[in-house]
């Protein structure tokens, strides 16, 4: 557990550098723990896994004032799990459901336990993510993702992936565009 907290914590560090995020931004996680502990998708949750990674990532995103969202499994259609008061600020419709390590995974479940207020969100746009374990993040990252390549490459046995995103550029070849 602590090779997968010392991952977590190293990727939320260079991700949130990468990214740029600042205080009051959304960062998703989305993970699944049978991955990581080396079994398919969906087939062998495990909560201490989950338990793990939320708390590593939240050790280092609260003291910044970055929130952190969890992106729960198909049982729960992809629902998030987040702060109250970023549920709020953001605007997102609170939806009653409450995730169980085999209904919304292990990562949603330990989220909702170890977040202050924790509510879920059918919902996010968030500003950036990590993906553990190939569960397609994309559907709750602002419209333009840009993938991240960073120093951790596994958590366990999953693959993980991570994006950043940046605002639309619009407008054509005569606009004229702040590049981050």
């Amino acid at each position: 557990m602590e090779e997968i907290k010392k991952a977590v914590r190293l990727s939320m560090e260079e991700l949130i550098k990468e990214a740029d995020l600042k205080s009051g931004q959304l960062l998703i996680i989305g993970c699944s723990t049978s991955e990581v502990a080396g079994e398919k998708i969906g087939k062998g949750s495990v909560y201490d896994i989950g338990e793990a990674i939320i708390s590593a990532a939240l050790s280092v995103l609260k003291p910044l004032g970055i929130y952190l969202a969890v992106g729960c499994c198909e049982h729960l259609n992809r629902a998030v799990i987040m702060e109250r008061e970023a549920a709020e600020k953001y605007g997102y419709e609170i939806v009653s459901v409450i995730p169980q390590p085999k209904a919304g995974g292990s990562a949603g479940t330990a989220a909702w336990k170890l977040l202050d207020d924790a509510v879920a969100v059918e919902f996010a746009a968030c500003h950036a993510g990590m993906d553990i374990g190939d569960t397609f993040i994309g559907m709750h990252l602002r419209h333009v993702a840009v993938p991240v390549r960073l120093s951790v490459k596994n958590i366990g046995s999953a693959h993980v992936t991570f994006a950043k995103t940046r605002p639309k550029y619009i407008g054509g070849s005569r606009a004229v565009y702040e590049i981050n």
